[in-house]
């Protein structure tokens, strides 16, 4: 069903062309591009304090006043140019009005940032024919440059996620596609305005630096060097198409100790809430929602909050066993019948030697490879997420002040507790975990870490637990 747009945005950056694209808009009848109006630097266009009778003052205050300002016009379509570092505050009244049309316009990121130092440097950030360029060259940064594709990259992605779960449209635009009337009149019907036959650009703008790449910057095979070490394919990437978690919070558990602990549990990790140790360090409260839980950190200034990573072999090991003793028989049976583990049936499962359970745990991590990498009809188990995105999950609430490691724990305890206020943790009292001698077994190591590549990488863990 096609929407009928009231106004419009324009997503862009620094020197793709969003200049010339407001000109031709501004040159149709009942169309108005406002410039940046949420540039916090000026007010649509520079040397400009006041929008639409709303002051800079009134804008940094509320910017919504300066939002209905603009788009409160019947019968005419109004928008704006916004770039990744423009007024957050507006951001989501933009992404969740269905009636406001994104356009997003793009251009090759070397081209923009070199343009953009150029224009930095010359103060010529427009150019007509009848104006001459000034002569420049620039030198490339390669920290300042791949900082600025960062910045880019996770705006357009935020963009595109939210235009995917609201279910929106969006017209796409390259740099090229500005001096195209036949893109420029496909844009405006977009927009509703078929009654337009053609859209021509506007011609009161040209090129300014039309030179090659190397007259345009001074350490060029610097540049060419330092673009190589880029990843453009992000052919390193290590693919995750494991779902993204919740926050888990009624997991969470809390400590009266000192300032406050929270400890923030990852399944199949150290248990250290059923320690006794743990328990005697202060009262203990668990089951929050994110409201109580909120509400509890503001009454404990200084409180600390900590999860504790475990070597993936070790995770997968306490996985299995979980499946093995504690997971339901019917998640057995569906291992045996479809996922390619072939496990003894359910009275058998106890009396099993080394030998085979060796060959069934390497069937296990090999089933959690294909899990993880959304393989198998079988949603990802939380007792055998990675805990990169079990730790994803919890940000999504609260970010964790430590992560402790299972092989350095009673150091780790010690440090946290000291930062909370504790004077005693009773360190001496961990229990440390135990495991069977056959996980060094060279086959488990490397089925281990390709199912949890992303775990090792994102952590560093080494290949053996016992490196």
């Amino acid at each position: 069903m096609a929407e009928t747009f009231r106004s419009f945005v324009i997503f862009a950056e620094m020197r793709t062309g969003s200049n010339l694209l407001e000109a031709t808009l501004n040159a149709i009848k009942k169309v108005t591009c406002f410039g940046e109006a949420f540039n916090p630097y000026m007010m649509g266009w520079p040397d400009k304090d006041e929008l639409q009778g709303v002051t800079r003052e009134e804008r940094e205050a509320d910017p919504m006043l300066l939002l209905n300002k603009l788009f409160d016009k019947p019968g005419h379509l109004p928008g704006f140019r916004y770039f990744h570092d423009h007024d957050p505050r507006v951001f989501d009244a933009i992404m969740d009005d269905r009636s406001c049309a994104k356009i997003i316009l793009t251009r090759n990121p070397l081209e923009s940032y070199v343009s953009t130092r150029l224009a930095w440097e010359t103060n010529q950030w427009k150019l007509n024919e009848t104006e001459t360029p000034i002569p420049a060259s620039i030198e490339y940064d390669g920290e300042e440059f791949r900082q600025m594709l960062s910045d880019i990259r996770e705006f357009q992605l935020s963009v595109m996620h939210r235009l995917q779960t609201s279910g929106q449209s969006s017209f796409w635009l390259g740099y090229s596609d500005l001096r195209d009337s036949e893109v420029m009149t496909g844009l405006m019907h977009w927009l509703g305005r078929t009654d337009l036959q053609r859209v021509d650009p506007a011609s009161d703008q040209v090129p300014q630096n039309p030179r090659s790449m190397e007259d345009k910057v001074s350490n060029f095979q610097e540049m060419q060097a330092d673009l190589h070490k880029l990843d453009p394919f992000a052919l390193s990437q290590i693919p995750n198409f494991e779902p993204r978690r919740g926050p888990a919070v009624p997991s969470f558990i809390t400590s009266e100790a000192g300032a406050g602990l929270i400890y923030m549990p990852v399944k199949c990790g150290v248990a250290i809430s059923q320690q006794e140790w743990f328990k005697a360090l202060g009262a203990v409260t668990r089951d929050y929602t994110q409201g109580s839980l909120r509400q509890w950190k503001r009454q404990h200034p200084g409180h600390r909050s900590f999860t504790i990573l475990r070597h993936p072999l070790h995770r997968a090991w306490d996985a299995f066993l979980h499946l093995l003793s504690e997971a339901k028989p019917e998640l057995r049976q569906l291992m045996r019948e479809t996922h390619r583990v072939p496990l003894p049936e359910d009275a058998a499962l106890a009396e099993m030697g080394d030998d085979q359970v060796i060959p069934l745990f390497r069937d296990f991590l090999e089933f959690l490879g294909r899990n993880l990498n959304g393989q198998t009809t079988l949603p990802t188990h939380p007792h055998w997420a990675s805990q990169s995105a079990v730790l994803a999950g919890f940000g999504r609430f609260a970010q964790a002040d430590m992560l402790l490691r299972e092989d350095r724990l009673e150091e780790d305890i010690a440090y946290l507790c000291r930062t909370a206020g504790i004077s005693d943790p009773q360190a001496e009292k961990l229990e440390p975990g135990s495991y069977p001698a056959f996980l060094s077994d060279k086959d488990l190591i490397s089925a281990a870490r390709a199912a949890y590549m992303r775990d090792y990488v994102a952590f560093g863990f080494p290949k053996s637990p016992k490196e």
